[in-house]
């Protein structure tokens, strides 16, 4: 956006030739030699000061901002003063992440080259990494949401998890673009990082494998007889073509009622939001308003007319954040269609990104949105109609393979490997973290249906194993989704 208006040629010629009152008339060769002896003293005194001062790296002119006198005089004092040569890129880098930072907003972040090549690739068709939504909050990194299917998700990482270091370099302080940076790599690599998870006292370290990270976003089954069962893992640049496609694919097989799986859904673009909410919200109802810095709203309407005419259900949890979150209130509010699950994630702000010629950017708050009737759900999330949790289980967290479990040993990854093994249908006997007999012959007994070496001793691949498992367990006993499904029966009565 150009701030200052271009001037044509044609406007320079519009100065007007005619007489106007108090217009005084210089005679040419009198304003010419004024006109030269002007710049003669100009020059004079810029060589003179050029000479005797020190050099001067920006130039406060008497046309600048006063506001930025502050900036330019720390600026040149480092340039001249400090004890090592300065680069100067790196010096304006960080007066632009210091303007950032101040603002307090952890949507709010400079990128540099890398990192804001790393941003846009989040949104294209695939990169290489874990594949895990991270955001700062109050000084630690934490986890958003996993991507389905990605090494992120395989290894058990989950919403609110907070990673405290990768490869041994803690991320205290930094921001997500700064910790994506350390946890993105070329596949194949190994990334290790130190997790803890809500409510346990101990952190744990895991190793990830990197992969290739496709930007697939949208996965589509038929669960029951007629029901189908659609998940949006992001909304990325072709999400609301992908549903449209997975969904008329569905209803050749046969789908009369849809459950619209939100869960771990981090957010994305805002157009395909606004895209997917029109296919299920009535032409001209509110989607979401936006609140300007000056309390200004706008209604965000329904533009699609050929709204998909089928029974929905929408289910979302603590990682639905962002562009999901539009999504969950534009259904629920101006639908009137059903949530189940837990209470979402809870971002209301809307967030641009400014590109810089050099290749950095800039992500930056712009607006609130709110809900159709008016709700700010930033920091309180969206209540579902139905809460439904998942089993306790399905929180456990990591349990790392390169620890060795065995008998007479006690600690809190004994105490997770109990509560897994009784979840997949081992009692161990006891959940206190000690590792006593009736341990050891859950653990053999698991080993042996699992087609492993029965050792007792829990380890390598089959801490693995059970982790495995233990997910299979948690999809094949979907709390949420069973009630999705029942929920949509009754409307399909």
């Amino acid at each position: 956006m150009k701030v200052v208006k271009d001037l044509s040629n044609e406007d320079l010629n519009q100065e007007s030739t005619e007489k106007q009152p108090g217009f005084i008339r210089m005679k040419k060769f009198p304003f010419i030699m004024l006109l030269f002896f002007v710049v003669f003293i100009t020059a004079g005194i810029t060589t003179l000061a050029l000479s005797f001062g020190d050099e001067k790296a920006v130039n406060v002119g008497t046309n600048e901002r006063s506001e930025f006198n502050k900036l330019y005089m720390a600026y040149d004092t480092l340039n001249n003063n400090y004890y090592e040569k300065v680069n100067k890129d790196d010096l304006m880098n960080g007066a632009i992440n210091g303007m950032l930072d101040a603002l307090d907003d952890p949507y709010s972040d400079y990128m540099n080259v890398d990192e804001a090549k790393n941003f846009h690739d989040s949104i294209a068709s695939s990169f290489e990494g874990i594949g895990a939504e991270i955001s700062e909050q109050e000084g630690h990194i934490v986890i958003v949401s996993p991507l389905k299917g990605s090494p992120a998700e395989k290894a058990g990482l989950q919403p609110n998890d907070k990673v405290m270091s990768v490869d041994g370099e803690s991320l205290q302080g930094m921001s997500s673009s700064e910790a994506v940076l350390l946890i993105r790599g070329e596949k194949g690599t190994d990334v290790e990082l130190e997790v803890l998870r809500p409510g346990t006292e101990e952190s744990v370290k895991m190793t990830i494998t990197r992969d290739t990270i496709p930007i697939e976003t949208v996965y589509g089954e038929m669960i029951e007889d007629d029901i189908a069962k659609v998940q949006i893992t992001s909304f990325s640049e072709n999400t609301a073509q992908e549903l449209v496609d997975t969904l008329n694919e569905l209803k050749k097989e046969g789908m009369k009622g849809l459950v619209l799986d939100l869960r771990q859904n981090p957010g994305g673009l805002l157009d395909q939001a606004i895209e997917i909410s029109s296919l299920f919200v009535p032409e001209g109802e509110i989607l979401f308003q936006i609140e300007d810095r000056n309390g200004n709203k706008e209604a965000v309407q329904s533009v699609n007319k050929e709204n998909k005419d089928i029974p929905l259900v929408v289910v979302i949890d603590k990682g639905s954040a962002s562009a999901s979150e539009i999504l969950a209130a534009a259904v629920q509010e101006s639908a009137g269609i059903e949530l189940v699950g837990e209470k979402s994630f809870g971002k209301g702000t809307v967030q641009r990104a400014q590109d810089f010629s050099d290749g950095s950017n800039m992500k930056f708050t712009t607006e609130k949105w709110l809900t159709p009737d008016g709700n700010w759900i930033h920091s309180e999330g969206i209540t579902p109609d139905h809460k439904v949790s998942l089993p306790d289980y399905a929180s456990l967290p990591f349990l790392n393979p390169e620890a060795e479990l065995k008998l007479s040993s006690s600690s809190n990854q004994v105490k997770v490997a109990q509560e897994m093994l009784k979840a997949v249908g081992h009692d161990p006997g006891r959940v206190d973290g000690f590792f006593d007999e009736k341990t050891e012959e859950a653990v053999k007994a698991f080993q042996e249906e699992a087609e492993l070496e029965s050792t007792g001793v829990l380890s390598g691949e089959s801490t693995l194993k059970l982790m495995e498992e233990l997910r299979k367990q948690v999809i094949e006993n979907d709390t949420q989704i069973k009630k999705a499904v029942e929920v949509l029966q009754e409307k399909m009565k």
